[in-house]
C-alpha cells in the first residue's frame, strides 16, 4: 500500500545518528543521502522494499511533528522491540506511554513500544504474537 513514509527534522545530522542506530537495530543500512535542487538534504533508509524519508523541509518553515500520527516498525521479535526502544532513549529518543512490552487487545497480543525521536516524531515497534494456525 505505501510507497514511502517521510518525516521533517530541524538537525538533520541530529536525526541520522538516531535513526541510523535506531533503523539499524531494524536491519536497515545507511541512508541515502540526496540534496535537491533547492539545497534540502533528504536521508532515504531503503529496507526489504520500503522507504523510511527524514527530510528538510523545503518550504523554509521548521519541522512539525502530526498530532495524533505514529510510524508502526515490524520487529521480528519481542527482544527487538525492547532493543529498538533502548537505542531510540539511547540516541535522543523520549520513551511514551506504557513500558515496552506485551500488550492484550482486541486486535490480539502484541508486543510494543513507544518513543519520540529527537524532532518529536511518535514512532513505534510492534511485534505481533503469533497465534495457532
Amino acid at each position: 500500500m505505501f510507497n514511502h513514509i517521510m518525516v521533517g527534522s530541524n538537525d538533520i545530522e541530529r536525526s541520522k545518528r538516531f535513526y541510523d542506530a535506531v533503523l539499524g537495530v531494524l536491519g536497515a543500512p545507511e541512508p541515502v543521502r540526496n540534496v535537491n535542487a533547492t539545497g534540502h538534504t533528504r536521508l532515504f533508509y531503503r529496507h526489504d522494499g520500503n522507504t523510511f524519508g527524514v527530510v528538510e523541509p523545503i518550504n523554509g518553515e521548521p519541522a512539525t511533528v502530526a498530532n495524533g500520527a505514529t510510524i508502526g516498525f515490524k520487529c521480528d521479535s519481542p527482544g527487538q522491540v525492547q532493543a529498538f526502544h533502548d537505542v531510540a532513549v539511547a540516541h535522543g529518543g523520549t520513551s511514551i506511554e506504557e513500558p515496552p512490552g506485551l500488550r492484550q487487545g482486541n486486535m490480539g497480543a502484541m508486543h510494543l513500544a513507544y518513543v519520540r525521536d529527537p524532532d518529536g516524531h511518535k514512532l513505534c515497534a510492534l511485534h505481533r504474537v503469533k497465534t495457532g494456525a
